[in-house]
């Protein structure tokens, strides 16, 4: 191909060999050096000095056969063709030379900042909303009070059905009664609440009263003598029981050294518990003066009025002095 038939030459036909070859060289292809095109005649000159300034700037590297020579920095001698222009140090921390950051540019991406991982001060992590943690230890701790003062005041209740329970258990027993030995203090109790008869006021049959013996804690002294004989009997009619129920009836008496029993009635009905009159005092035999003490019986009341009575019956040992009768409310172990 030449340039007067094909017009100008275009790349492909840039050959700087082509003095080389026979077709060259009927071309009128010259090697360089001898002015001119440098190649096929017509060929496109794209040669340049050593260190010519090329348009458009480029960073580092070495150019490339038919590219555009590294472009040297103002105020530097140019580079050699094909060397590399030395790279300048970067300082640690600064931006690079070539290169921009988005947020930088305009219409760039923008810039986001993230919270801190924590921020000492007992809050989540890489959040600074309010302290969670101590409120739900908060709310903790409220719930358990309640749990707890809930669980108090249920077992509260549940002792006093209990309780409840037990009394009217207790209530619907039928009527007993039991003797045995009385506290010393058993006999300073009843007398504030409940009826209290001293011997003079009981009514008597078979049996009289009298105060020769020292030791009786009746009004006066006065006791009641001559119960030892089979149908003898002291009676109370007690009024003003302030509900039907249990109730503790005490007796005080004296023995001459050795036990002694009677047979106890109430509103009618014998009771199968005899009145038990041992000697707690430990006196001596015969000595009356030293066996006063006192001993009690379980019995069921009516309210308002009731008729208790004491008597010497067959089988019983009346052997004893009698000197007073009291009730207690409930049924007492004392």
């Amino acid at each position: 191909m030449t340039p007067g038939n094909n017009g100008a030459s275009t790349p492909e036909d840039d050959d700087p060999f082509g003095y080389l070859y026979e077709d060259g060289q009927a071309n009128g292809a010259t090697p360089p050096g001898g002015g001119g095109g440098y190649g096929y005649p017509g060929s496109v000159n794209r040669v340049r000095a050593v260190g010519e300034r090329r348009n458009g700037p480029q960073q580092g590297g070495q150019a490339a056969y038919g590219q555009q020579a590294p472009t040297a920095q103002y105020g530097q001698p140019p580079q050699a063709y094909g060397q590399q222009i030395p790279q300048q140090p970067q300082a640690y921390g600064q931006p690079h030379a070539n290169y921009a950051a988005p947020e930088t540019v305009p219409g760039g991406a923008p810039t986001t900042r993230h919270s801190p991982v924590g921020d000492g001060g007992g809050r989540g992590r890489g959040s600074n909303g309010p302290n969670t943690k101590g409120l739900l230890i908060g709310a903790i701790a409220v719930l358990a009070a309640v749990v707890i003062g809930i669980s108090v005041a249920m077992l509260s209740s549940d002792s006093g059905d209990d309780a409840k329970a037990a009394g009217t258990d207790a209530s619907s027993t039928p009527s007993t009664s039991q003797s045995a030995s009385p506290s010393e203090s058993a006999g300073d109790q009843p007398a504030a609440e409940l009826p209290k008869a001293d011997a003079k006021v009981l009514n008597l049959a078979g049996a009289t009263t009298a105060s020769d013996i020292k030791g009786a804690k009746a009004d006066g002294g006065v006791y009641v003598t001559n119960f030892n004989q089979v149908g003898a009997s002291v009676t109370w009619s007690v009024s003003g029981i302030p509900e039907s129920g249990k109730y503790t009836l005490y007796t005080g008496y004296s023995v001459p050294g050795k036990d002694a029993t009677a047979t106890l009635t109430i509103n009618g009905t014998a009771s199968d518990t005899p009145v038990g009159l041992d000697n707690y005092g430990k006196a001596a035999e015969g000595d009356y003066e030293k066996g006063w003490t006192q001993t009690y019986n379980y019995v069921q009341l009516n309210k308002g009025t009731n008729t208790i009575k004491i008597s010497c019956e067959q089988g019983n040992q009346c052997d004893v002095l009698l000197d007073q009768l009291w009730l207690v409310n409930g049924w007492v172990d004392s």
